[in-house]
C-alpha cells in the first residue's frame, strides 16, 4: 500500500517494487496500462541517475520524485508516450510511477509518503 504520511491519505492498494536492474530497466515499457504504483529506488540521491523516457510506453503517467526522506520533491503530471527525457528538477533518491490522473490532488510537494 501507497500512504502519504502527510494527509494522511492512501493513495493506491496496490504497489510494485522495481528492486532488480532487469525491473529497473524495463520500468512500464511494453506493458499494458498499470492499476498499481511502480516503485524505485535509486543507489544514490541525484537528478540524472533518476531520469526517465518514455520509449515504448503507450500511455500518460504521472512521475513522483522523493528525496531520502521519501519528502515529495518534484511531481510531472502527465508526461507523454515516447517523450524522450525527464530530469527532476531536485537531486531524488526514489521515484514512483502511476497512470496519468491517478495523483490528482492525493500528492503534492513537500508531503511524506511511505508504503508497505
Amino acid at each position: 500500500m501507497l500512504y502519504n504520511k502527510t494527509t494522511k491519505q492512501k493513495i493506491t492498494e496496490k504497489i510494485k517494487i522495481a528492486d532488480s536492474f532487469w525491473k529497473k530497466f524495463k520500468g512500464l515499457m511494453f506493458s499494458s496500462e498499470p492499476d498499481y504504483a511502480l516503485i524505485f529506488e535509486l543507489e544514490k540521491e541525484g537528478k540524472l541517475n533518476a531520469s526517465i523516457h518514455m520509449l515504448f510506453v503507450f500511455y500518460a503517467i504521472d512521475v513522483v520524485y522523493l528525496d531520502s526522506n521519501k519528502k515529495v520533491v518534484d511531481i510531472k503530471l502527465n508526461l507523454k508516450p515516447w517523450a524522450l527525457n525527464y530530469t527532476p528538477k531536485k537531486p531524488s533518491k526514489y521515484f514512483i510511477e502511476f497512470l496519468a490522473g491517478t495523483i490528482k490532488e492525493k500528492i503534492a510537494l513537500n508531503d511524506e509518503l511511505n508504503w508497505s
